[in-house]
């Protein structure tokens, strides 16, 4: 049987961390299983950690240096890939740009675009508009929420988007058990950014505390942005309510994670960068942890509000309390349906979303 040879674009994949190269692994694990022939074309981050990576991987990876001539021999090899393959899906900016100036060459090719957020208006003006320009050159889109989707709309209302949530893999957290705590642990996954919003939670804690003297904040992440959270947690007098932990082990991770109450991710534009999904919520979610996220982002599509969490305004510190009081007074609920509603998004459920616009494409 002669498979279909796919390949993917992306500007991120593992081992280093990013939620773009986390989509882009996972759709390319589930789209071999399904069949097809997968290779990869992505850049060098770690040289030494990505070689290793990618000798355990069961699809052909290709990497390019980054240096002052990348965009140059990613696009040669990238000309070279697409001749030998069918199917091509396009995840992240550079890629994006590249997917499109592609299609204007082999015009025969089925050509697929992710979008993911940040990149419908990144950079100047110029950038912008070869943006613009690209989104056009796609037959098929698909953004990873309705947020996304309407943001990519608002770049070019003519466009045609289809939507298909990002997933994540249970199995990684099935065999995990929720732990009791008598204190209130709050949690965030995520690089510690303004756009990730822990400042918005630190801003919360003063009041939060007020209620529920016994509460800690957990941070777990690229610890970008330490010394001002620190200081501004300092400011507040809450600092000693946190703990910043930096990147963990995915074992790591989960041991903080069996320990929590609720998860909270308050994110927030910064610019014209968003949130585009919000798949730690999900993961929090399958160990039975309900969820607070920030409403005017895609963290919408990843929180049944009233079920799984709640959505609330990020800046307001008195919905981010109400939210947590009414999630503590229904907690057996909240934590039921969390688990739950986490798995509509296993990869094993998202990977026939993509089936059905790859082979309709195909």
């Amino acid at each position: 049987m002669i498979k279909d040879k796919l390949l993917l674009i992306t500007s991120e994949f593992p081992p280093q961390p990013g939620g773009i190269g986390n989509h882009a692994f996972f759709l390319s694990k589930y789209l071999q299983k399904k069949g097809f022939e997968v290779s990869i074309l992505s850049d060098f981050r770690n040289e030494n950690e990505d070689l290793a990576f990618d000798a355990q991987q069961c699809f052909a990876i290709h990497r390019i240096k980054r240096n002052k001539f990348t965009q140059f021999y990613r696009f040669k090899k990238a000309q070279l890939l697409v001749k030998q393959n069918q199917i091509i899906i396009c995840s992240g900016k550079f890629s994006l740009w590249m997917g499109a100036l592609l299609n204007s060459f082999f015009c025969k090719k089925k050509f697929i675009a992710v979008l993911h957020g940040s990149e419908l208006r990144a950079g100047n003006k110029a950038q912008q508009a070869l943006t613009k320009w690209s989104l056009s050159r796609f037959a098929t889109l698909i953004a990873v929420s309705e947020f996304t989707k309407q943001y990519a709309l608002s770049v070019d209302p003519n466009l045609s988007i289809e939507v298909i949530n990002n997933g994540f893999e249970i199995s990684q957290f099935e065999n995990e058990l929720k732990e009791k705590s008598n204190k209130l642990n709050l949690v965030t996954v995520g690089n510690l950014t303004f756009r990730k919003g822990q400042q918005n939670v630190i801003k919360a804690l003063p009041f939060l505390k007020e209620q529920f003297p016994e509460i800690h904040y957990h941070c777990i992440g690229i610890p970008t942005e330490i010394e001002k959270f620190s200081a501004l947690a300092q400011s507040l007098g809450v600092f000693d309510c946190i703990t910043f932990y930096g990147i963990l082990s995915d074992a790591e991770r989960n041991a903080v994670l069996k320990k929590a109450t609720i998860f909270l991710m308050l994110s927030q534009h910064v610019k014209n960068d968003f949130e585009g999904f919000g798949i730690a919520v999900l993961e929090a979610n399958s160990l039975g942890i309900p969820a607070i996220g920030s409403r005017d982002s895609g963290i919408a599509d990843a929180i049944k509000t009233n079920y799984s969490g709640v959505l609330v305004n990020q800046n307001d510190p008195n919905e981010v309390l109400n939210a947590v009081t009414e999630i503590m007074k229904n907690y057996y609920s909240y934590s039921v349906q969390a688990q739950e509603w986490s798995t509509h998004f296993d990869w094993s459920y998202i990977i026939k979303y993509y089936l059905k616009i790859i082979k309709h494409e195909a």
